[in-house]
């Protein structure tokens, strides 16, 4: 197969003048530029969507894919039908009741402002990770106090307590059980800022609760705000009788959460609401967004520096190659066969550079996840999280590739208009 005159002399001008280089310095420049931009922002897509994804399998560990909740008020009554209607939508997992309240806890050391749930343990360990998350201790002390387990851990004061048959259980998260100074079996006080009325008075609610569980999620926010009653004894404590906060769905595929609530409040009627995970954490995600297209923008900067590389190049080329142009001119070549010929050489230098960068991108995410380690106590992550997406790869491969071609319009476009007879006049 004989290939096109353009593009057999496209290759040679590639080459360098002396014969022991296979390429021209020049040349190889060019192609390192676009080979350490693709490499770069394969890198750094790759680890962006890694902590992306890492972050978010964190949040959906502890929070539920959906929340329903009733429009105007935070007291859904009569929650067991909606959770029959709720658990018959397709779709839809499973389904718990939950309370939601901001409360004090107190312990001999110190006094923390948290969120405190009552949940259903059974159920939670269906809507999400808590169980997969407990540190020390199990989601079947909050139903049963006395069910600790010393050897999961062992107490702050040195030994092992049993915690009294009328104290209701309660589980913190690691950090806030660190801020708190205290452990499985050790007890503390909740205090409700909203309790009975006295004497025109409003006094706080206060009662005591005995550790049983410690779980770490890996995100500070809950690890150090969030702690977990049973539901039973979160509706004695505020009053609710048989009303709850919400209900939480777990679905089948995450990323079809908002239309599977779109189907719940169609379902449930225009009463309840349904909010999605990414609505709640939407401030989070769009954060995150931004930052990755913006960095992405901000690394394609490398890319273009190497197109300049590309145009001084073949600038260059062209005012050493008029002689060879004006004889191809003369012997019938068309200004469009001269400009396939310096366009090949950006192509060809866009192909090379983007087929190494991209193994190289890979190689470096590659030492990066396997050979960089992190103290887990301090960053909450042993390694750093990286995943590569198909349509980044493609994405920075194809931009690669296009702003190499466009770098070679105006030199091969100076080719094109050169006049043979100026060229060879003085030949």
């Amino acid at each position: 197969m004989t290939l096109p005159y353009e593009m057999i002399i496209g290759l040679r001008y590639l080459r360098a003048k002396r014969r022991q280089r296979t390429i021209s310095l020049n040349t190889f420049i060019s192609i390192t530029g676009i080979t350490l931009g693709v490499a770069a922002l394969i890198g750094t897509l790759g680890i962006m969507t890694g902590f992306k994804e890492d972050l978010q399998a964190k949040i959906l560990g502890t929070t539920a894919h959906i929340i329903v909740q009733e429009r105007g008020t935070n007291d859904m009554k009569n929650y067991g039908e909606v959770l029959q209607q709720i658990e018959a939508v397709p779709d839809v997992v499973a389904a718990a009741p939950f309370i939601f309240k901001q409360v004090l806890i107190s312990s001999k050391s110190s006094v923390q402002g948290v969120i405190l749930r009552g949940i259903q343990s059974e159920q939670e360990a269906k809507v999400t990770d808590l169980q997969d998350n407990m540190k020390f201790g199990d989601l079947a002390g909050l139903q049963d106090p006395s069910f600790v387990r010393p050897e999961q851990g062992r107490p702050l004061s040195g030994k092992t307590s049993v915690p009294p048959a009328n104290r209701p259980g309660i589980i913190l998260g690691q950090e806030l059980s660190m801020r708190l100074g205290v452990f499985i079996g050790d007890s503390i006080n909740v205090v409700s800022p909203v309790g009975p009325i006295k004497s025109f008075t409003m006094t706080p609610k206060i009662r005591p609760f005995t550790v049983v569980g410690i779980f770490e999620s890996g995100m500070f926010e809950y690890d150090s705000s969030l702690s977990y009653i049973s539901l039973e004894e979160a509706q004695k404590f505020f009053g609710l009788d048989d009303s709850v906060t919400g209900i939480q769905v777990k679905v089948n595929d995450v990323f079809l959460a908002q239309e599977i609530g779109q189907r719940l409040e169609t379902a449930l009627g225009l009463d309840f609401m349904a909010r999605d995970w990414m609505q709640l954490n939407r401030n989070l995600f769009s954060a995150l967004k931004l930052e990755k297209t913006m960095m992405f923008l901000l690394l394609v900067l490398i890319t273009f520096v190497a197109s300049f590389n590309i145009v001084g190049t073949l600038t260059m080329i062209v005012n050493e190659k008029q002689r060879e142009i004006a004889i191809l001119k003369a012997m019938g070549a068309t200004p469009r066969s001269i400009m396939r010929i310096f366009m090949l050489n950006g192509v060809v230098i866009g192909l090379v550079g983007t087929s190494i960068g991209v193994p190289l991108g890979y190689s470096f995410l590659w030492l990066i996840q396997n050979y960089w380690t992190f103290d887990a106590s301090v960053y909450y992550i042993s390694r750093i999280p990286v995943h590569i997406l198909p349509l980044d790869v493609v994405l920075v491969a194809t931009s690669a590739i296009l702003i190499s071609f466009a770098a070679t319009f105006y030199p091969s476009w100076q080719a094109a208009k050169l006049d043979p007879v100026s060229a060879l006049r003085y030949e």
